[in-house]
């Protein structure tokens, strides 16, 4: 199905198979980077990006680079772009990553697979077009993530839906 035809009645008809974090990533194309903590008695650095990890790891070249903020508890999503790909790491606060896979010719049609990320577990996270995804902020009082994508936005390259048309349970914490 082409990308900009999907809406909420596609998406509540798919057979999601919702993963563990720790199977994941199960999503053709999603990559997911632990990122290196250099640490010394002055503080710490964390590379975010790097060239070689687009010739060798399979992220793209950044076009356009933002950061957001978040504030804590509050679900961003689902949204799909058709051209360009998101590539995020966040440098404040921990975050939980929802990634669908709705491409109906991909062999991971369906998957959906959650990632936690943060100042604890720094990762870079690469979501390529196709794959409906979002994410919820699980620190106080809000994270920064900062976003290198493929393309510089476009709005007519953003498919959105409302938070709680599909997939509501994925959302962490449960209490248990």
């Amino acid at each position: 199905m082409d990308i900009s035809r999907i809406n909420v009645d596609y998406l509540k008809s798919v057979d999601y198979k919702i993963r563990k974090p720790s199977e994941c990533p199960t999503i053709e194309g999603l990559i997911i980077k632990d990122l290196e903590v250099h640490l010394d008695g002055r503080g710490d650095v964390i590379e975010l990006f790097s060239q070689p990890w687009v010739e060798n790891e399979g992220f793209v070249r950044p076009e356009h680079v933002y950061q957001s903020a978040t504030d804590c508890g509050v679900i961003k999503c689902w949204h799909l772009h058709k051209i360009h790909t998101d590539q995020f790491a966040v440098t404040r606060g921990k975050i939980q990553v929802a990634a669908v896979d709705v491409r109906e010719n991909s062999p991971t049609f369906g998957e959906v697979n959650s990632i936690f990320m943060g100042t604890q577990k720094p990762r870079l996270v690469k979501i390529p077009n196709g794959i409906l995804h979002g994410w919820k902020a699980l620190s106080s009082p809000r994270v920064i993530v900062i976003n290198f994508q493929s393309h510089t936005f476009d709005s007519a390259d953003e498919y959105r839906f409302p938070w709680d048309c599909v997939i509501t349970e994925v959302w962490e914490p449960k209490n248990g």
